[in-house]
């Protein structure tokens, strides 16, 4: 061994500095409170009996013509566009196959998180057009703003994953922004993400880059990258969001489904209707993973506001 290597210590030096280096790493938060119930059985009953009559008497648009031979071949009513399902159904299909818990794999695997039950997970906001910083303020975000909000996420330890479209940006042509996006979350974090979902290629160009990362076989096997889905309340699914949500089922990827209901707007003023076009909204989509692909990783999400 060299003087100069002696002086520094070897190799347990050089990975004690290594390790030193890496950002502290906190586990995905296991509550412990109690739930605080807003509604008692009763209420919870009205609102699924509402979802349910919902998608039976008014049923929703599937502008996404494999959507609607999945449906017709599971037993609903198919109408042009309008889906309409008996009373019972997508919540059947759900509990038949859907994991009430699973665990999305990151490059870390310290850093893998657990979805479901108690289990608490934090990510960063999505989808911002504009950042801010003391230097220039208020602005379009780029792609260098994108990179650094990566960056910053995987050094936050309360922060558990690594997020999706963590702001837009705008200087890099939307046809193959997605590939930028999933090269910094594969690249300057290793905690878990979600993948691009603006047209199902873009969808499949994000299963690619994290085969490539990953392994086809394990993806086979494991979670490691997630959609999100968002239905075009109300009560609307178009090919875009469908065929995306399609491609994750497809490759036994997370889905999140995420219905978007402005109040007023786009569903009723009452929280308790919001709430019950919410769950059938929602069910559809998440059914709809299920049939592509039974034991499909699903979240079940929501984006709920108000008409000023």
């Amino acid at each position: 061994m060299s003087e100069a290597r002696r002086k520094r210590g070897g190799r347990r030096a050089r990975g004690a500095e290594s390790t030193a280096d890496q950002p502290s790493i906190i586990p995905y938060i296991k509550r412990q409170i109690p739930e605080h119930e807003l509604l008692d059985e009763e209420g919870l009953s009205l609102i699924e009996y509402n979802a349910d009559t919902i998608l039976e008497e008014v049923g929703i648009d599937f502008r996404y013509p494999p959507a609607l031979k999945m449906f017709k071949d599971a037993g609903a009513d198919i109408d042009g566009e309008r889906v309409r399902f008996p009373r019972g159904m997508c919540r059947k299909i759900i509990q038949d196959s859907a994991p009430a818990e699973f665990e999305q794999k990151a490059r870390n695997p310290s850093r893998n998180v657990r979805i479901g039950g108690k289990n608490t997970v934090f990510a960063p906001v999505y989808g911002p057009p504009f950042v801010r910083d003391l230097d220039k303020g208020r602005r379009y975000a780029m792609i260098e703003d994108f990179r650094n909000f990566v960056k910053l996420a995987y050094m936050l330890p309360s922060l558990h994953h690594s997020g999706g479209t963590v702001c837009e940006p705008t200087d890099v042509p939307v046809n193959k922004r997605h590939l930028d996006i999933v090269l910094a979350h594969l690249t300057l974090s290793d905690k878990p993400f979600m993948g691009g979902v603006t047209s199902p290629q873009r969808a499949q160009d994000s299963i690619h880059m994290a085969r490539l990362t990953f392994g086809a076989d394990f993806m086979e096997r494991h979670a490691v990258i997630q959609g999100n889905i968002n239905v075009n309340s109300p009560l609307v699914y178009d090919d875009t969001m469908s065929g995306a949500l399609r491609v994750y089922a497809q490759a036994g990827q997370c889905v999140c489904v995420s219905p978007a209901i402005f109040a007023g707007a786009m569903g009723p003023l009452s929280p308790a209707a919001v709430a019950a076009q919410t769950l059938a909204e929602a069910m559809v989509g998440i059914a709809l993973a299920q049939l592509v692909r039974p034991g499909c990783p699903v979240v079940f999400g929501s984006f709920h506001s108000t008409m000023n």
